[in-house]
């Protein structure tokens, strides 16, 4: 084994994030610990219609030069995250330098923007433009970009479940570290904001037009965002660990929750039950929070059903970022993993109405405390539940 560290360990290097936040953990976390919004307002998705998007706005790499199928805004967010990740992966080389590397990514939307304007430009001319290539609309294109950049020659896969997606990413990563396939594992996730996903969302009436409100009285409905979050995952001991997961399915509804939230429940207790960490010990809980008007109901609902749940300091980070979609369940794992490392809580932001219809939270206005355990939610069409739980070692 070229790896001979004890394969229990799951080791969350520190994240490389592209966002709407901004895209270095400093600036990222200026903003999260603020509670500042990173949303704008476009109707580039929707003419006439204007809506809060989280869009990044970073300067991403220029894709000129790569072969057609890598071609897209979604390989960009990758390959700008890639790059903040490039040291942490260098140094891991280093000391392990015939590591099997592995790399499991969660996408939605993958190349589909590119592929939209080919299907527009083939309305207007009756032709497909002359680079267009359909792999780089393919859910495996994700992951085959960050393995050829990188030269990888082994596992590669990208899982596409909606919401959930790079949230299974790590829970996957654990699993290839644990039975021994991989010495190191690059996982996350990344989507980017498209019409099919803005439009889709909108026929689902599940736009909101206005900023969004998290567990608010006044909510109806998410905005959506784009970014890319990978970590490097490492069976060493030490820094912050993923020590427990669980994922659950409800099989309820094609897009809407389990009303009683009984799946989201079993998972945050199955993710806990991994650990051997009781609801009394988390210190903070990243809500999935989308601001629907199911969605947090639901989740109130499974969070109060938690031993303990009703008491745990909690927020939405989607009301800064937008939903994410694909990107969501790293994005947000790694806010957790910031606030482990900053001994600081992310605060609830919306317009101060607390739905008193749905079982109280412990939302939180966000400050300084001491953090050891933090679990992040995530949930998704099909009733796909997964709850991580990241945990800071001594």
């Amino acid at each position: 084994m070229p790896n001979p560290v004890t394969p229990s360990f799951c080791r969350l290097h520190p994240p490389a994030l592209v966002c709407p936040l901004g895209d270095d953990l400093a600036s990222i976390g200026a903003n999260l610990f603020a509670g500042r919004r990173g949303l704008t307002t476009s109707d580039a998705f929707t003419p006439g219609r204007p809506l809060p998007l989280g869009q990044v706005t970073t300067r991403l790499p220029d894709d000129a030069g790569w072969p057609a199928e890598h071609r897209s805004r979604n390989n960009r967010l990758l390959a700008a995250a890639l790059e903040r990740l490039a040291p942490t992966i260098e140094a891991f080389r280093q000391r392990c330098p015939q590591a099997r590397i592995g790399v499991v990514l969660g996408t939605s939307t993958s190349g589909i923007g590119e592929s939209e304007a080919a299907i527009a430009s083939h309305q207007d001319t009756g032709e497909l433009p002359a680079d267009f290539c359909y792999q780089r609309h393919e859910i495996g294109a994700s992951a085959r970009f960050i393995a050829e950049r990188l030269a990888l020659e082994g596992l590669a896969y990208t899982l596409s479940t909606a919401c959930t997606s790079s949230a299974k990413a790590l829970t996957s990563a654990r699993r290839l570290l644990a039975n021994g396939t991989c010495d190191a594992v690059i996982a996350g996730g990344a989507d980017s904001l498209c019409g099919l996903t803005v439009n889709g969302f909108a026929a689902l009436e599940a736009i909101s037009d206005t900023p969004c409100a998290p567990f608010s009285a006044n909510r109806r409905g998410l905005n959506l965002g784009e970014a890319a979050a990978l970590f490097l995952v490492t069976a060493e001991p030490g820094g912050i660990q993923l020590s427990g997961y669980a994922e659950t399915s409800d099989a309820h509804h094609i897009s809407a929750p389990r009303p009683d939230g009984d799946g989201a429940r079993q998972a945050m207790q199955g993710a806990l039950a991994m650990a051997g960490v009781s609801p009394a010990e988390v210190d903070y809980l990243n809500l999935h929070g989308t601001a629907t008007v199911l969605n947090d109901s639901m989740e109130a609902r499974g969070v109060a059903a938690l031993p303990g749940g009703a008491g745990i300091p909690c927020s939405s980070t989607k009301a800064l970022t937008g939903h994410t979609l694909g990107a969501c369940g790293a994005l947000e794992a790694a806010f957790c993993w910031m606030a482990l490392e900053a001994d600081r809580l992310p605060p609830q932001v919306n317009d101060g109405a607390t739905d008193p219809a749905l079982p109280a939270l412990a939302l939180t206005p966000g400050g300084k405390a001491r953090l050891r355990y933090a679990l992040s939610n995530a949930f998704a069409f099909g009733g796909n539940n997964i709850a991580l739980l990241l945990e800071r070692t001594p």
